[in-house]
């Protein structure tokens, strides 16, 4: 025995001196994988030089036969790893069932999964061979459901490590390869019989730095490619990636060169300048989007007990509480410490104003972290009252519930570029500034010091540090780098730019020195030509701020400003004639939302002197480098062309110019963008329309699925029973069944998100009971009318208390159930209000017992314009109600008897939806004595100049005798309605005061 002892430690200890270098190929399947994993290893020989490992979900209750069945595809011994089992090359190492295994040097070590919390084996493998193996690691994901190994694949992409799936068009179960390709990582998608080829090329393949060659030129052609491919980055995505550390750029570079099978890196340029979705990728490479949740927990806990508690302390109220995340990546970090102040709110029992600024240079990222959604590997990061507190599970996803989500910010930031925020109680930067140069980590420190508030707190990585500013703050954690600040420091007058860029601007400044005097003179006489420029050629303009107040004014603005009676106020719409005020904001609005200037169509305004001048209103926008917007308002002459002006430097002409690489301006109405409002709506509601019926059909079908699903499961059960000859196959079978059935049921958990989402956005009042009247679904709604709560699912619905004056409503429900007949009633409510009660009967399956649903529908506002028309046709005087457009929207009885009786051809045109101020000004009403200054009073009430119009005028009855009325025009302050017209006959009392 002590011989055999000896003889195994020698062994070990050769086996130790020789560890293993080569390639490691880790391949992740679930369900439906065993016939991906035939097709893979039958493409590939038995003397590739790397090692494969194997990591499938296996059921603990089963012995896996997946050894023998493997071992028919492929030359290469199959063996099932036990703990601390070797790696070896040419050689297939199988996970067991009921074990979780890891990397370790080159060995592999197995504990026991816990048969009762959720576990993501291919995840934990994949991040520990990435850190094993770093660049050596090879990551391949297989048919499977749910997302396992996308946490893993991030791992060995950020390693530098190639990473391959399976077409999730070829995949039996497409939910863990699409989950990983929606990361944007992967580097090749493929059918399993051709992953295997591909895998052994990236092993194979050496990337050559060197372009040409000669000794003296390499060097150079190197430099100019690498120069090539950072103007190209910048170019393409605004990034200057000179400023990040060269070793780590090129070892992504060459990755890249090694994943598209580039030799050198010239013919690399070429590739990038002929492949921009290549350039895109190269950019998500180069940024590294490596996060997750509570990434270092003691860390987290130190903030937490610390800053977090400290903030929330001293937190006064006066003002927002302000955090600021920069390079977020995916969100991960960001939604950590939301978690981490809502929990604080809830201990202090206060919930101040909180908003937590998450900011990242690349759109797709803050794209994927504002949707807030999450796979289930973020399990093994957050504990399970964390997930059950923060989170919505939704199929295979985590979703972020809404009050952390709403407390956050996403936008795109700069660090290095952009300006820094400021007032931050809190700056996390966690693992971004060791990407940096040192100059560039400087400059990102000073920034990241200046957003901070007096006492706030800075909270960086675990190799980064404050360098030489250890003066400016003191450490409340030395250990996980958590710094408190100590003075407060203004940011360099050059941080808002990059060192190249003003070493660009240097370059370009002249060289020879000018005489003090000549500088002055020809500075003066600039100025003095900017001016006589401005005066002869640019339109009359006001500068003004996102309020439209008046900041500045260009040239003789006298003719369409003036100042209203009262206090003096700078905002636009006091110093504006009446006529220009509406479009002037439509303007300014709409050319600072979509950031492009806009033209009015031609107008005609009237000046002093009773003088008329044709215009037209254009606004811009202008946005500083530093500031909030401005806006530009411009009185041109309609005569004038497409105007340019260009008053300064380029910086300026850049700011005051058309905008987005766009020549002209964009020429509105106001009429055209409301019509194109209500298109649009239109076409909303008739998407909507389709996606409910498509819903309901889906809920049949997925019903009609399900029952076949059974069908087939109790099916092969039979054959499980029957076939004892080829027990894996059956088995493997079986998982396969089971999570089809899965599917299905993930498939109604989304139909019934749909339903309830549905019954949400509709927000009727809605009650489900069974036969026994139980109550078993109620909508939010339901609660107003009854009083329900989520755990009275399953009581009587006649024990509940309603706030319903119908007391017929229960022996009702139960006819309509005995008889299956619908019933529509119009009731009152105790709250004063109108529902339409409709009940339906309804079952699940044709032949049981039926239930009923009841739906109030609230048409109190429907009874409430009968109950004003009916108000308004027992009035004897002739009632029209007008729009904003003097279109007619309601008329009383006595106005169309009047119509009636005047035996007009014409006189539906007076009726709901005629234009009044047409008629008054071309129609038949023209020919009356009085229709101008109708028409101008009418006019003059609308637009809002009089509250009030009214006037005599003499006409004719149907039995031709002639009579006195008084027609008035009133205000309405009303949405729908502008103006109210009433005519009134007065004859009566005209003739008694005449006598």
């Amino acid at each position: 025995m002590s011989d055999n002892s000896e003889l195994n430690d020698l062994v070990d200890d050769g086996a130790r001196s020789n560890p293993f270098k080569g390639y490691v190929v880790a391949i992740g399947a679930s369900a439906g994988g065993l016939d991906a994993l035939e097709r893979f290893f039958q493409g590939i020989s038995d003397d590739t030089g790397a090692a494969f490992v194997v990591v499938q979900h296996l059921s603990p209750d089963h012995k896996s036969m997946m050894g023998n069945l493997l071992a028919r595809h492929t030359s290469m011994q199959v063996v099932t790893v036990e703990h601390d089992m070797r790696i070896e090359a040419n050689r297939v190492h199988l996970i067991p069932p009921a074990s979780l295994m890891t990397a370790s040097g080159d060995v592999l070590r197995l504990s026991p999964k816990n048969p009762r919390g959720l576990t993501l084996p291919i995840d934990l493998f994949f991040s520990s061979l990435a850190r094993e193996f770093g660049n050596h690691a090879i990551g391949a994901i297989l048919s499977g459901t749910g997302s396992d190994g996308t946490r893993g694949a991030v791992a060995i992409n950020d390693a530098g490590g190639f990473l391959v799936a399976q077409e999730p068009e070829t995949a039996k179960f497409d939910g863990m390869p699409r989950s990983v390709i929606a990361t944007g990582l992967v580097d090749a998608i493929l059918p399993p019989e051709e992953i295997g080829p591909r895998v052994i090329e990236h092993i194979h393949q050496k990337p050559s730095l060197r372009v040409r060659p000669a000794v003296a030129t390499t060097e150079v052609d190197r430099d100019g490619a690498h120069e090539e491919v950072m103007h190209l980055l910048q170019h393409a995505g605004g990034i200057d990636f000179r400023e990040y550390k060269p070793a780590t750029v090129m070892r992504r570079m060459e990755r890249r060169m090694q994943v598209r099978q580039t030799p050198d890196l010239l013919n690399y340029v070429r590739l990038l300048r002929a492949d921009r979705g290549e350039l895109s990728t190269l950019r998500r490479e180069l940024l590294i989007p490596v996060t997750s949740f509570f990434r270092d927990p003691d860390a987290f806990e130190v903030v937490a007990e610390t800053a977090i508690r400290t903030i929330v302390a001293d937190h006064s109220g006066a003002q927002p509480m302000r955090v600021w995340v920069p390079g977020v990546a995916t969100g991960e970090e960001a939604y950590t410490l939301a978690i981490l102040f809502a929990e604080a709110f809830e201990r202090a029992r206060r919930w101040p104003n909180f908003k937590l600024f998450a900011t990242d240079v690349e759109p797709q990222n803050i794209e994927v972290a504002g949707a807030g959604v999450f796979s289930e590997a973020i399990t093994a990061e957050i504990s399970p009252e964390r997930l059950e507190r923060f989170f919505i599970k939704r199929g295979n996803h985590f979703v972020v519930k809404t009050d952390i989500r709403q407390s956050i910010v996403f936008a795109r930031h700069n660090l290095l570029e952009d300006p820094p925020f400021t007032r931050m109680d809190l700056v996390s930067c966690r693992n971004l500034l060791i990407y940096f140069r040192p100059q560039a980590q400087e400059r990102a420190l000073r920034r990241l010091q200046y957003a901070l508030a007096p006492g706030g707190f800075l909270f960086l990585g675990p190799s980064e540090s404050i360098a030489n500013m250890h003066t400016d703050f003191t450490a409340v954690s030395s250990k996980h780098k958590l710094y408190r600040i100590l003075r407060h420091v203004a940011l360099p007058l050059d941080s808002g730019s990059s060192s190249r860029a003003r070493q660009s601007l240097t370059q370009v400044l002249p060289r020879t020195s000018l005489r003090a005097q000549g500088v002055s003179t020809d500075a003066a006489a600039i100025e003095a030509a900017q001016v006589q420029l401005l005066h002869d050629y640019a339109p009359t303009s006001l500068l003004l701020n996102q309020r439209h107040d008046l900041l500045h004014v260009f040239g003789e603005v006298g003719s369409f400003l003036r100042i209203a009676e009262g206090s003096v106020s700078l905002d636009l719409a006091r110093l504006l004639p009446s006529s220009l005020v509406a479009v002037a904001k439509a303007l300014l609005f709409k050319a600072a939302r979509d950031r492009a200037p806009l033209r009015s169509e031609p107008m005609s305004v009237t000046l002093p002197h009773e003088r008329v001048e044709h215009i037209r209103l254009v606004a811009r926008p202008v946005e500083a480098r530093q500031g909030e917007l401005h806006l530009l308002l411009s009185f041109e002459p309609e005569a004038v062309p497409e105007p340019s002006l260009v008053i300064a430097g380029d910086a300026d002409a850049a700011r005051l110019s058309v905008g987005a690489g766009r020549s002209t301006i964009e020429t509105i109405s106001l009429d055209r963008e409301t019509t194109q409002r209500l298109e649009n709506l239109e076409r909303e509601l008739a998407a909507t329309r389709e996606s409910l019926q498509a819903t309901i059909e889906e809920l049949e079908t997925a019903n009609e699925e399900l029952q076949a699903t059974n069908e087939e499961l109790m099916a092969s059960n039979e054959e499980l029973q029957s076939s004892n000859e080829e027990l894996q196959s059956v088995n493997e079978e079986l998982y396969t069944v089971n999570a089809e059935n899965q599917e299905k049921i993930e498939i109604l958990n989304r139909l019934n998100a749909d339903l309830d989402g549905m019954a949400k956005a509709a927000s009727i009042a809605t009650v489900f009971v069974d036969e026994k009247l139980r109550l078993t679904r109620f909508t939010p709604e339901a609660t107003i009318l009854f009083k329900i709560r989520d755990g009275d699912l399953g009581r009587p619905i006649d024990d509940l208390t309603n706030l319903l004056q119908y007391p017929e409503f229960m022996p009702e429900l139960k006819r309509t159930i005995e008889r299956g007949e619908m019933l529509e009633q119009e009731i009152r409510a105790v709250n004063d209000r109108s529902y339409l009660l409709r009940v339906l009967p309804y079952a699940v399956r044709a032949g049981e017992s039926r239930g009923a649903v009841a739906t109030f529908v609230d048409i109190t506002s429907l009874r409430d314009v009968e109950q004003l028309q009916a108000v308004l046709d027992s009035l004897p005087e002739h009632v029209a109600v007008l729009d904003a457009n003097g279109l007619v929207k309601m008329v009383n009885r006595s106005w169309l008897e009047f119509e009636r009786e005047s035996g007009r051809s014409n006189a539906a045109e007076t009726v709901v939806g005629a234009d009044y101020l047409t008629l008054c000004e071309s129609g038949f009403l023209a020919k009356e004595g009085h229709a101008a200054e109708v028409l101008a009073g009418i006019k003059a009430v609308l637009r809002g100049e009089s509250s009030a119009f009214s006037t005599e005028y003499s006409a004719e009855t149907p039995d031709g005798q002639r009579c006195r009325r008084l027609m008035r025009v009133a205000t309405v302050d009303q949405p729908t309605a502008r103006a109210v017209v009433s005519h009134i006959d007065i004859t009566q009392w005209s003739n008694e005061e005449d006598a």
